[in-house]
């Protein structure tokens, strides 16, 4: 028997249909991407940095190399280069006090000192004798500006640690703490900027994939300008076509170099062929190498002759096109140790007629923690960043140790 629909007659009854308990797949559509979303994102890590302090950016395992200050050049010079660290907090012994940090550059600073006041033999004998104490007594001499000596607490926030970073240029920032028992500062650690963006890209996963914009658009990093330097008549400068980037070729002397290393307090210069294409990447580390195996007339050397000594464990250069993503970036210092990228023209440079591989920009960690943090927080006022700035000054108020 057939059953009708009507008014008079009544539906048949159906059974009811039990709703599934299996879960839905996860859509692999991408996900909506806006200046929303991406902003988005940079407030929550901001917050995320808020609640977390440095002690939390500590990996499980880590060793101090702390140098005091009555060491000589040289020796410190080996200790870094046998711990694999490129920096160090120094210690005063006879205060019992931290006294500031050794850097890469200092020893590019000394060396650029004994290249212009003394020959090789003078050289070679004062850096046996030499103490770290007089550093900064040569960087004076220089005109070179004297890093700021600047410290934070492990328990203060690790977003108030970038911020310390960002408001001095610092690379690194000490943690230092009090001794319950003498009172006297006790070094607990170095946070790095890399250290800090790596927390980042571990413990925001779903925020770096919402950082979809791009660098060109962003912009994050030094880029080529097409406007020239003004220029002084009465010492006018060379004509370098990739301003403000400092760069060099195979043939450039290793000194020239250092001297751009220290007079703009950089720590790695792109070398290009004859097209801008880049080709490789001079370090300061690269010129220790040089010092640590005596070879301090080697800076006489051309950049191709002294690659040639270069560590065969060099990670090689790392390259990124304009186009790529702040979240792709952040990705990349997840997986490798990373402290800066050179931009170079891609695909879509090519197809306006430029060269692949030509140069195009520099970034370094402190333009991506710079962005990431932001000129001023989210909930902050100009006037509490110009307070922090401030404190940085003389005199320090009481969190911030010098």
């Amino acid at each position: 028997m057939n059953a009708t629909l009507s008014p008079s007659a009544p539906s048949p009854k159906t059974p009811k249909r039990r709703g599934s308990t299996r879960r839905r797949a996860p859509s692999h559509l991408p996900a909506v991407q806006s200046q929303e979303t991406h902003d988005a994102a940079l407030h929550a890590i901001r917050n995320l940095l808020k609640g977390r302090t440095s002690y939390d950016a500590f990996p499980v395992s880590f060793r101090l190399i702390v140098l005091d200050t009555k060491l000589n050049v040289k020796k410190a010079l080996q200790c870094l280069l046998l711990n694999g660290v490129v920096s160090a907090p120094l210690w005063n012994s006879e205060k019992s006090k931290f006294a500031g940090m050794l850097t890469v550059l200092d020893i590019i600073h000394l060396i650029q000192y004994y290249y212009d006041t003394a020959n090789y033999e003078a050289a070679a004998a004062d850096v046996e004798t030499f103490r770290l104490e007089s550093v900064r007594d040569i960087e004076r001499s220089l005109g070179v500006a004297t890093p700021p000596m600047l410290a934070e607490h492990p328990n203060s926030t690790l977003y108030k640690a970038a911020k310390v970073l960002i408001q001095t240029h610092a690379r690194r920032l000490p943690l230092l703490d009090y001794d319950t028992e003498t009172g006297h500062e006790v070094i607990v650690s170095v946070l790095t900027q890399y250290r800090l963006l790596k927390f980042i890209s571990i413990n925001c996963t779903r925020e770096i994939q919402q950082l979809h914009l791009s660098l060109r658009k962003l912009k994050i990093g030094t880029y080529v300008s097409s406007t020239p330097p003004p220029q002084n008549p009465e010492n006018p400068e060379p004509h370098n076509p990739y301003y403000p980037i400092a760069t060099a070729t195979l043939d450039t002397p290793v000194f020239d170099v250092v001297h751009m290393f220290s007079e703009r307090a950089i720590s790695a210069v792109p070398i290009i062929d004859q097209d801008g294409v880049v080709v490789n990447l001079y370090e300061t580390v690269d010129v220790i190498t040089l010092v640590r195996l005596g070879a301090y007339q080697s800076l006489d050397l051309t950049i191709s002759e002294a690659l040639n000594q270069r560590s065969p464990d060099f990670p090689g250069v790392v390259i990124c096109t304009a186009g790529d993503s702040l979240g792709t970036l952040l990705q990349l210092i997840k997986k490798r140790r990373v402290h800066r990228l050179v931009v170079v023209e891609g695909d879509e440079e090519e197809k306006k007629g430029g060269k692949k591989g030509r140069l195009l920009g520099i970034i370094t960690l402190s333009d991506v923690l710079r962005y990431v943090i932001g000129e001023v927080g989210i909930g902050e006022s100009v006037e509490e960043i110009a307070t922090l700035s401030a404190a940085l000054g003389t005199p320090p108020p009481p969190d911030i140790i010098s």
